[in-house]
């Protein structure tokens, strides 16, 4: 090659990949161009976000600011429309008083404590055994029993009231705590819930477990359930919230004043002592403070609950 054919020879020109892109970025379809529209990225759009989440707040609270409102008035300045927020006669413990006098309020709560502590621990045992089972284990039938039990979530709870009352009669466990407790323990949606949350642990740790001699129960107790921890609060909760608030069947399963729920026992006393709304008011904030408890102790896991099981939205 010579120098004359050096000199003639064009310079290649070095086109840089960046002006290239810039134009594929702004020449896709559907897409904004300017500045960036996400939520939040904007002072506006946080000002926004904000005032909405305050006002659905806000109104989710009206109802319990004026049921602790109505719980400290009288009965007179309770159905007194004009001075709903402060009372003529002022505030009083006049209803609280009343309830725990007339009513075993003590022994309701009691039993609405024991009724949900067991049904929690039944029901998060055997769903958590179910859930393995279904997640770790292979069995004739296993897809159509688990299909089985993903459909059964979608039978409303009312239309089993009729089926386990006869059961009740049959086993002569009606007017027991066995009759309350049993049928609650029924929950398809925890046996979901945990098998998702069992296919997602590693199978290195169970066949780890299983190169030392561990079988299926040895895996599933010092394994899975360690590993759970976090799930199974969350689950325990939920299912403790649920026993605690639930009313239909404790009300039909038993007619025994000795082994009333709390919201039993709070319709037992408006039905006795006519529509006093400062008392069932002060019942009711009664009922809540227990649950209030486990919020304010167990918020972490409630939280990380609904985002990891997509219970909101996700």
């Amino acid at each position: 090659m010579t120098s004359t054919d050096v000199r003639t020879r064009p310079a290649r020109r070095t086109v840089s990949p960046l002006p290239a892109a810039r134009r594929a970025h702004r020449d896709r379809p559907g897409e904004r161009r300017g500045p960036n529209f996400t939520l939040g990225a904007s002072r506006l759009s946080r000002t926004l976000a904000l005032a909405a989440l305050a006002v659905m707040a806000l109104i989710w609270l009206l109802p319990m600011a004026w049921a602790v409102l109505t719980a400290f008035k009288s009965e007179q300045d309770a159905s007194d429309p004009l001075h709903w927020i402060w009372p003529r006669g002022g505030f009083t413990l006049h209803g609280f008083r009343t309830v725990i006098e007339r009513g075993d309020l003590p022994l309701w709560m009691l039993n609405s404590l024991f009724i949900a502590a067991a049904v929690t621990v039944v029901t998060v045992t055997v769903s958590a055994m179910a859930g393995y089972a279904f997640s770790r284990t292979l069995f004739r039938g296993r897809r159509w029993l688990f299909t089985v039990v993903v459909a059964s979530i979608l039978v409303p709870p009312q239309l089993l009231i009729v089926p386990w009352f006869q059961q009740m009669l049959t086993l002569n466990l009606v007017d027991t705590y066995a009759a309350v407790i049993l049928p609650q323990t029924v929950a398809p949606v925890m046996v979901f819930i945990l098998k998702k949350h069992f296919d997602t642990i590693p199978r290195e740790l169970e066949e780890a477990a299983r190169i030392d001699g561990a079988g299926h129960a040895r895996v599933f107790w010092s394994v899975m359930m360690p590993l759970s921890r976090p799930m199974l609060a969350a689950v325990s909760i939920f299912v403790f919230i649920g026993a605690w608030n639930n009313f239909m069947w404790p009300f039909v399963s038993t007619s025994d004043p000795a082994l009333m729920t709390l919201p039993v026992g709070i319709t037992a006393v408006k039905d006795a002592y006519g529509v006093n709304y400062a008392q069932t008011m002060a019942s009711s904030v009664l009922a809540a403070l227990p649950l209030v408890l486990v919020f304010v102790f167990f918020q972490r896991h409630i939280v990380k609950s609904v985002a990891t099981t997509g219970l909101g939205g996700q």
